[in-house]
């Protein structure tokens, strides 16, 4: 594993974001373990400079967290008062640091244990996959203090477990632990205690031998097309589909699956 070196990548050190880079993964560490992780503006902006400033090597990513945690949600002792403005423009500055995660380069999977509460939660719906380990819980404490997310939990979450589910767990302060988690869908991988990040460059590895084009289609235009009216979702895979199977990476490997030089789907 080779740690990158990179001012931008220095200043994200400083405010709790590792990177290093594994083969063709870029393993992103939390580094704030005495805070259980906790989410300030530094770790938001640091989380974003590296996202956008990727090593171009990487076809994936993985983001996990040091210590007994993956991220326990926003530290509450950096919280500042706001009036209703700042507070918008401070909730969009984490906007764009997810999107950044979620509409960026490269598929990203989080390896989780521990608590994934609150922002914790917000930043692990912002990645394609999510692998838990059985240590791993879920809350989003937010309305029991009263607050309401701000870093895209009313958008992403729902899409994960239903508006219904992330409305009785911020109403009543519900907990879910890793197999309930796994079962409504936070995540879709479950392993054993002290396995997940394991579990999720493992992944991540076999995610960055797909082609670019088709990665890219998973990420940005999958989850257009599921927004979409029938009838244009229909045009849209059209349309990505010719342009993906164009690519002259795509027609080598449909060439050598033709010629039974490609594995065969197996049962697993």
């Amino acid at each position: 594993m080779t740690t990158q070196s990179h001012p931008i990548l220095d200043r994200a050190a400083a405010n709790g974001v590792s990177l290093t880079l594994q083969g063709a993964v870029a393993v992103v560490r939390l580094c704030r373990p005495a805070k259980r992780n906790a989410l300030n503006d530094g770790l938001i902006e640091a989380l974003r400079d590296v996202f956008q400033n990727l090593p171009p090597e990487a076809g994936a990513a993985v983001i996990h967290g040091e210590g007994d945690h993956f991220c326990a949600g926003l530290d509450l002792s950096e919280l500042k008062e706001r009036d209703a403005g700042e507070g918008i423009h401070h909730s969009r500055s984490w906007h764009v640091a997810l999107n950044a995660i979620e509409q960026g380069r490269v598929p990203v999977v989080t390896a989780l244990h521990g608590a994934v509460v609150g922002g914790g939660l917000e930043l692990a719906s912002a990645s394609h996959i999510r692998v838990a380990d059985e240590s791993t819980f879920y809350a989003l404490p937010e309305g029991t203090r009263g607050i309401f997310v701000g870093g895209g939990g009313s958008v992403r979450v729902p899409k994960l477990i239903g508006a219904a589910r992330m409305t009785d767990m911020m109403l009543t302060g519900r907990v879910y632990n890793a197999q309930d988690g796994e079962r409504v869908g936070f995540a879709q991988y479950l392993v054993p205690t002290g396995t997940a990040l394991t579990k999720a460059i493992e992944l991540a590895t076999r995610i960055a031998t797909n082609t670019p084009l088709t990665n890219f289609a998973l990420m940005h235009a999958l989850p257009r097309i599921a927004e979409q009216p029938a009838d244009h979702g229909f045009f849209t895979e059209a349309l990505i589909s010719s342009i993906a199977q164009s690519a002259p990476e795509a027609k080598a490997r449909v060439r050598a699956f033709l010629e039974g030089k490609a594995a065969k789907v197996q049962k697993s």
